[in-house]
C-alpha cells in the first residue's frame, strides 16, 4: 500500500525532533546548522502537511501539543530506524566497492589468478593498504564475456584474438598455443618439419568445441591453408586443461595447449613443442567490463595491479591499454 500525500519526508521528521529535543526553534536551528527562518518555514509546512499542530509559540520556547508529543514520540522511532537502514546501506555501498566478480577462462583462473590474487593479498595486508576482495569464478571465455554483458560480473579475463564489440576492455598480456607431443613421438624425433597442413589431418588431444582455443587454432590453420580447410575430429575431447595435459603425458597423442599450462613439463622435458612454419598461434590476454573506456575506480586499481605484477617465465604482459568499441 503506497504512503499518503500527508507522510512528510524524514528532513521534515528530522527537523520537528531538533525542536522536541532542544525545546525552541532557535536552539533547534543552531543544532542544525540552519537560520532559524528556514527552521520555522519548516515546521509550518510540516504541520499543514499533516493537517496537526505540533508545538506553540511561547516565551520560553517551543511547547508541544498532545498531538506533538506523540508525534514527536513516532519521529524518535522512525529516525532511529533510518539512521540504521542509512548506516546499512553506507555499508553496502563500501561492500560492494571493495568486492569484484570476476569471470576468468580456464587457461587464467588455473595459470595466472592465483599470482594476481595472492600478490593482491601481499599487497592488502601492508598497513594502510586495502584491496578489493575477488570473488572468482572460472568458466570458457565466451560464457565470461557473456557474464559481463548480463551484469553477472564486474570483469572479465578472456583470450580472445579480437576486440570485442559494446565492452571497455584492455590487453592485460600475450600467451601464445604450442603443439606439444611426448619426446617419444615421432613428431618431435623427426628432422623435416611438420606442416600446418598435417596438423590439421591428426587426431588431436582437445578441448570441447565451445573453447577460444579450438577458434585460435582453427583461425590460424585457415588463416595458412585457406577457408575450405577441414580439421578431423579429435582422438579425444577433454573437459579441462589439466585433463589435456594428463592425456598427452599418458601417451594420447598431441595437443595444442597454452604455454602457460605446460610450461614446466617443456622446462623438465616431459613435453616437447614442435613448430609449425607459418602458423600463428599467438594470443592477447584481455580484461573487459561494462561502462566505457576507462573501468570503475575498483576495477582500475585493480587492473594496474596486475599489470605491476611480475610476470611468470612464461608469459609476456604489456602497459595496459584500454580499448572500446
Amino acid at each position: 500500500m503506497p504512503l499518503s500525500s500527508r507522510m512528510p519526508e524524514l528532513g521534515s521528521f528530522e527537523i520537528f525532533q531538533a525542536i522536541a529535543e532542544t525545546g525552541s526553534v532557535s536552539a533547534a536551528a543552531r543544532e542544525l546548522a540552519l537560520t532559524q527562518q528556514a527552521v520555522s518555514r519548516r515546521l509550518a509546512s510540516f504541520e499543514a502537511q499533516i493537517g496537526l499542530t505540533l508545538a506553540l509559540r511561547t516565551t520560553r520556547g517551543s511547547q508541544l501539543t498532545a498531538a506533538g508529543v506523540v508525534v514527536a514520540e513516532w519521529a524518535a522511532r522512525l529516525l532511529e530506524v533510518a539512521r540504521q537502514a542509512d548506516e546499512d546501506l553506507k555499508s553496502l555501498r563500501s561492500e560492494g566497492r571493495r568486492r569484484i566478480k570476476v569471470v576468468a577462462s580456464h587457461t587464467i583462473a588455473e595459470q595466472l589468478m592465483p599470482q594476481w590474487l595472492l600478490s593482491m593479498h601481499a599487497l592488502a595486508g601492508r598497513p594502510g593498504s586495502t584491496g578489493p576482495q575477488v570473488c572468482l569464478t572460472a568458466t570458457e571465455s565466451g560464457d565470461a564475456i557473456a557474464a559481463v554483458r548480463d551484469g553477472a560480473a564486474d570483469l572479465a579475463f578472456v583470450e580472445d584474438p579480437d576486440p570485442l564489440a559494446g565492452l571497455g576492455n584492455c590487453v592485460v598480456g600475450h600467451d601464445e598455443l604450442v603443439v606439444v607431443v611426448l619426446p617419444d613421438h615421432h613428431w618431435a624425433r623427426r628432422s623435416r618439419v611438420v606442416s600446418a597442413l598435417e596438423l590439421a589431418q591428426t587426431p588431436l588431444v582437445a578441448r570441447e568445441t565451445r573453447s577460444r582455443r579450438c577458434d585460435t587454432l582453427t583461425t590460424a590453420l585457415r588463416g595458412v591453408l585457406g577457408n575450405g580447410m577441414q580439421q578431423v575430429p579429435p582422438v579425444l575431447a577433454m573437459g579441462s586443461t589439466a585433463a589435456m595435459r594428463a592425456a598427452v603425458l599418458a601417451g594420447a597423442g598431441p595437443a595444442v595447449m597454452s604455454r602457460l599450462a605446460v610450461v614446466d613439463d617443456l622446462a623438465a622435458g616431459r613435453l616437447r613443442a614442435i613448430t609449425i612454419p607459418g602458423l600463428d598461434l599467438r594470443r592477447k590476454l584481455r580484461a573487459t567490463w561494462t561502462g566505457g573506456r576507462t573501468p570503475p575506480p575498483s576495477i582500475r586499481n585493480f587492473l594496474n595491479h596486475i599489470i605491476r605484477t611480475p610476470p611468470p617465465r612464461s608469459r609476456c604482459v604489456g602497459p595496459m591499454v584500454a580499448e572500446s568499441a
